[in-house]
């Protein structure tokens, strides 16, 4: 909160008269103290601001939960159910111990944080435990999106292995270059020595979130190989449909609704003026960055709509879900500081971008149950293009810091600096991932720790690995007609005339 009360005894003490310089010290403690409440005031707002925003996000866990468990067969459900618990639980802890600090710990070098191991030495005067709660829900929704690229077909060892490396060093590694003071791409640095003058924007994390989630998790995948019966003899696709569309329809909305928390949660602030006395002041700028979240997934909701119509000739519910998430995670890097109808085109061509990666996908034999290499991966790195097309120079300052002749969007007349920074963003980003999550993945196939067998897989995890299935349920067409020709078989006419079942 900026504008805090001043008061000087000396000033006033010329126009009080008598005992003068007793009634303005009297006069200037009480403003003090006045001025101390609302400073405390506002770090109670901003807190309770970031704290409900970590929350918003965390219930984006459940959305992935729900999305994975309806996107896999339900002989599957517990599984994938219980490796997005685990993905917080673990999380949780190495991101306390290690993730952090790796991150945020400042002071530090460009490469990263060596600070606040175990939040030791926290709070500090410039982070806060609401702080903390809020970069590990983003931390472990980067590993939910990895689990979904390989789901179906892994040991429940390599989640945990993989869960816990991501969230306590590849993760945060990334976030310290682009979001700490001391990174070496952040565009928040205190030296002023900017990246192309300006620095990568990422403000929610296309890039740091979903690229690195997705990157990983095709590595995961293409180590794996696709699930048994994805592709016949002959290579051609083979759909194998998750059991429950209504499963991810209901994750779809609860991601929507936390997504709340993940674009304008990520000011961090909201008691921030920008032109006292206006409406202008991140309130107004938090409320912008929602309006162009919903746009970006609406308008790639209904582009996927009609573009899997004319591909296929369905009306498919659980691809407009995909695109919707797909609008998101592009709209996320430059949510903030592009216009309501920019974000419109964002999720336009984040459509066709999600279209044109499955495809590729399915030509090279690519097996991904939830599409989350392309989704996040894909989607994420248009982001980061699209915020350097499109950024407004007046959001940034706003946002980042007053600089004249700060680089911005190409096509609002910026220059190419900002999209010079964006594509070193997403080729470092691709380079690290592929370089830590692929050895990692490539190690725990080598130490045949990744892949279940084949007899597992064809049976099920849930049974296989998990004591029993979810729910009781028929896992394709023929087997349902199997049971009820049986039904039909022990079905007798009584004497009487009437049909009885027999037991």
């Amino acid at each position: 909160m900026s504008g805090s009360l001043s008061c000087s005894a000396a000033d006033l003490a010329v126009l009080l008269g008598p005992n003068a310089t007793a009634a303005a010290d009297y006069i200037c403690g009480q403003l003090s103290t006045v001025n101390n409440k609302f400073t405390d005031v506002a770090f109670a707002v901003d807190n309770t601001y970031l704290l409900f925003s970590a929350y918003l996000v965390f219930s984006m866990q459940l959305g992935f939960a729900m999305l994975c468990a309806g996107s896999v067969r339900a002989k599957n459900t517990m599984n994938i159910m219980l490796t997005n618990v685990l993905d917080a639980a673990a999380g949780g802890l190495f991101y306390y111990l290690f993730g952090y600090a790796f991150a945020f710990g400042s002071p530090s070098n460009g490469f990263i944080g060596k600070h606040n191991f175990g939040l030791k030495d926290f709070p500090s005067a410039s982070a806060d435990y609401s702080n903390f709660l809020y970069q590990w829900a983003f931390a472990i929704a980067a590993a939910g999106i990895t689990s979904g690229s390989i789901a179906e077909r892994t040991q429940f060892v390599a989640y945990l292995i993989y869960s816990s490396f991501l969230t306590g060093f590849v993760y945060p590694v990334v976030s310290h270059w682009f979001w700490s003071v001391d990174g070496w791409a952040s565009p928040f640095r205190t030296d002023g020595d900017l990246l192309f003058s300006t620095g990568a924007i990422d403000f929610a994390g296309s890039g740091v979130v979903h690229m690195v989630g997705g990157i990983a998790g095709l590595w995961g995948a293409l180590i794996e190989g696709p699930r048994l019966g994805r592709f016949d003899n002959g290579g051609r696709a083979i759909a194998l449909r998750g059991h429950s569309a209504s499963l991810v329809v209901l994750g779809t909305f609860l991601l929507w609704f936390g997504w709340y928390g993940f674009n304008p949660g990520s000011f961090n602030k909201i008691l921030v003026t920008y032109e006292s006395g206006t409406i202008n002041g991140q309130w107004s700028a938090v409320g912008r960055t929602a309006v162009t979240t919903t746009l970006a997934g609406c308008t790639a909701a209904l582009t996927t709509l009609f573009g899997k119509r004319l591909l296929s000739g369905h009306w498919n519910v659980t691809d407009v879900c995909n695109g919707l998430l797909g609008g998101f995670a592009a709209i996320t890097g430059g949510c903030s500081v592009v216009e309501p109808w920019a974000a419109i085109i964002c999720g336009f061509i984040a459509a066709l971008v999600l279209l044109g990666c499955n495809k590729l996908a399915e030509k090279l034999k690519y097996d991904d149950p939830l599409e989350a290499a392309q989704l996040h991966g894909g989607c994420g790195a248009w982001g980061l293009i699209f915020t350097a097309l499109f950024a407004r120079e007046k959001y940034l300052n706003q946002i980042y810091g007053e600089k004249p002749g700060r680089p911005h969007g190409l096509f609002m007349g910026g220059g190419g600096k900002l999209l010079g920074a964006q594509l070193i963003q997403i080729l470092v980003i691709t380079a690290w991932v592929s370089a830590t999550m692929g050895t990692l993945f490539f190690i725990l196939k080598k130490m045949k720790l990744l892949r279940i067998s084949a007899e597992d897989e064809m049976a099920g995890m849930d049974m296989t690995r998990h004591g029993g299935f979810a729910y009781m349920y028929y896992d394709d067409d023929e087997s349902h007609k199997a049971i009820q020709l049986r039904k039909v078989e022990h079905r007798s006419p009584s004497p009487s005339g009437v049909t009885t079942t027999s037991v």
